[in-house]
């Protein structure tokens, strides 16, 4: 066998030319217009295939030479030292790239669940997103819970299934997972041309072609050809019918489409730039989502996924989100939504420009708290590398230093006057509701309470103040995170979303602070709730004294209830408008206590909400009654769940 002579074993060379590490070809960025400009972030579940992608495409544009591989630790998003050992995303990375004139501004998202805050702070300041599913395996749980959050800021976004090179991997099975789990409308553009179970290529079904990626060139060459009756009878007739299917669903969500089937009076007459058209308005009006697949390791899909991503994902002036930030009347306007803090820059700021431009030396004016800063140098991001540029402009993302009071959700102006005349101007439109200005000019970032605690200790008592700053700084870049101190005790500590967030925090205090810090017993913060929903009427009779007296309420508990305020009123009854103040805010104590120590296991209760339908009493009802009823009321109904 040829491979027998080989003096040095296959896998030592790729495992060689891989620790060259991916060596980044630098070029000034934040020049495009803002048309050409997207903004986007990639999605998925823990081992979908999100690092590789990214390294994917920042091999095919040209950035770096080399490709780096999670399992070799040397890819360029994943730079942490834990994230080389461990081979998962732990912290978001931006990084800026070029495709085809356009430029991409890319962040790539955690997938495991423990930072989870990692995705929402950044999935606020993002334009679009490409969600990344494991071929074998479909919709999983983090994929819900990213989906969930990218709902919650009403973000298009693109669908890529990966592996599909698995012998497992079934491309119809995780169409039906993305819809059922989803609730979405799948729109696939593509589907796999496999032989024996082989990934082969990708048959286009808008252009009706067959795409085949080079294999002797880790994919950077691919080759389309027209499918014909002829040459390709039976993949033709599959691609002619799910294009028909496409037009056919798209026509239904696309009026401007729906009327050109009409005049031309055929599907088939449908141009490919019409249905492209067309799948740009669903997906940014989320009436659906393009779908495409490949395998990323196998070097399959990619540069069509790219092609994808600057043709059905807005750019900053058509997003509309972006749309709000317009009040600013192209004064400066940004949002802060990552520190890191380098040991030679000091801490960089991570923003997105929505409004204006920012230069360095710029004054900026904190909304949040208050003050001004100065800007210390601009950067554009290339993961933990950086190139120093002398301005950013409108709608792009940027990395500045010399920021010490900015957080993670900051929003920054030039002045303060500036903010009070957008405010002023956003609230005028018709258009605009209170929540849209609430987001835009919120300060608050909404973190999750940790769910796991444990105390930290120094090795000395001289390093005590060294890790004091360690985790002041830790803290101010993880949001999740939660640094308090025992009143009793006087020890440190820390809050986390699980036990691998703070081994994270642990490892990062010893390898970049180099303090050997000890964590004491994990220590689990349980929660409740409910999963159905139930109404229920609730009386009782009390005896005070001599005197009996009655009360009946109705109340309904609702499950999964994500709203500010758990405590709702039926604003239908008009009963509501009657009820004295001390007999409301009793009610409001009752339904506190049942929140804070569940009737099941004791634990405080999450993510539900409680209603009051209506409410009688008899004349001589004092305040406690009231606050026991209600608390009886809603453990009866708890209990019967």
């Amino acid at each position: 066998m040829f491979t027998s002579k080989l003096k040095t074993p296959w896998c030592t060379i790729q495992k060689r030319y891989a620790s060259k590490g991916s060596t980044i070809i630098k070029k000034e960025y934040g020049k495009h217009e803002i048309s050409k400009i997207r903004n986007i972030g990639i999605l998925a579940h823990i081992d979908a295939g999100k690092t590789t992608t990214t390294e994917r495409m920042l091999y095919y544009s040209g950035l770096i030479k080399h490709m780096g591989e999670v399992h070799y630790g040397n890819t360029v998003t994943d730079y942490m030292d834990q994230e080389r050992q461990r081979g998962i995303t732990i912290t978001s990375a931006a990084v800026t790239f070029e495709w085809k004139n356009y430029c991409i501004n890319l962040i790539d998202t955690p997938g495991h669940i423990d930072f989870t805050m990692e995705v929402e702070q950044t999935l606020r300041v993002l334009d679009g997103a490409v969600v990344i599913l494991d071929g074998s395996a479909g919709v999983e749980a983090q994929t819900l819970t990213v989906c969930r959050q990218a709902d919650k800021y009403d973000i298009p976004r693109i669908i890529y299934i990966n592996k599909m090179d698995r012998t497992d991997a079934n491309f119809d099975i995780s169409l039906k997972s993305i819809e059922s789990k989803l609730h979405v409308e799948v729109l696939p553009v593509q589907f796999p041309i496999k032989e024996k179970g082989i990934l082969e290529g990708i048959v286009d079904i808008i252009s009706l072609e067959k795409i085949i990626f080079d294999k002797k060139d880790m994919g950077k060459k691919l080759s389309r050809f027209k499918l014909t009756e002829d040459k390709d009878k039976a993949l033709w007739e599959m691609a002619n019918e799910k294009r028909r299917d496409l037009t056919d669903k798209l026509s239904n969500m696309d009026d401007k489409l729906a009327d050109t089937i009409i005049e031309q009076e055929s599907l088939d007459a449908i141009t490919p730039q019409m249905l492209t058209d067309s799948l740009y308005r669903a997906t940014i009006d989320r009436k659906g989502v393009p779908v495409l697949l490949g395998s990323s390791y196998k070097n399959i899909g990619v540069q069509p996924l790219m092609d994808s991503i600057l043709l059905y994902l807005p750019s900053p002036n058509a997003s509309k989100h972006s749309k709000y930030y317009h009040c600013f009347n192209n004064k400066l306007c940004a949002r802060a939504f990552k520190v890191v803090h380098d040991k030679q820059k000091g801490p960089i700021t991570f923003f997105r420009i929505y409004s204006g431009n920012i230069e360095k030396g710029t004054k900026l004016y904190n909304v949040c708290t208050e003050k001004k800063e100065q800007v210390g140098k601009l950067y554009i991001a290339y993961a933990d590398e950086y190139e120093e540029i002398k301005k950013i402009s409108q709608g792009n993302i940027a990395a500045i230093t010399g920021l010490t009071n900015t957080s993670a959700g900051d929003l920054v102006t030039i002045e303060s006057t500036a903010v009070e005349e957008a405010e002023k101007k956003l609230k005028a439109q018709k258009d605009v509701k209170p929540e849209d200005v609430e987001k835009i000019f919120d300060c608050n970032l909404k973190t999750l309470e940790p769910v796991f605690f444990c105390s930290i200790e120094a090795p000395s008592l001289s390093m005590q103040t060294a890790l004091e700053k360690a985790l002041q700084e830790l803290e101010r870049e993880d949001p999740s995170l939660r640094v308090t101190q025992n009143e009793e005790t006087g020890q440190i500590v820390l809050g986390g979303m699980g036990e691998l967030h703070l081994e994270i925090i642990k490892e990062r205090i010893n390898t970049e602070y180099k303090i050997d810090a000890d964590l004491g017993p994990l220590q689990i913060s349980y929660r409740e709730t409910i999963k159905e929903p139930i109404q229920d009427t609730f009386s009782s009779e009390y005896k005070i004294g001599n005197i009996n007296t009655n009360v009946a309420i109705t109340m309904s508990l609702i499950p999964n209830y994500e709203g500010k305020e758990t405590f709702l009123l039926d604003k239908s009854k008009d009963f509501i408008k009657i009820i004295p103040k001390n007999i409301m805010k009793a009610v409001k104590n009752g339904v506190k206590s049942v929140l804070s120590n569940g009737p099941k296991l004791c634990y405080p209760i999450l993510n539900m909400g409680i209603k009051l339908h209506s409410l009688e009493y008899g004349s001589d009802i004092t305040p406690s009654i009231i606050n026991a009823a209600v608390s009886q009321c809603i453990r009866q109904k708890y209990l019967k769940l």
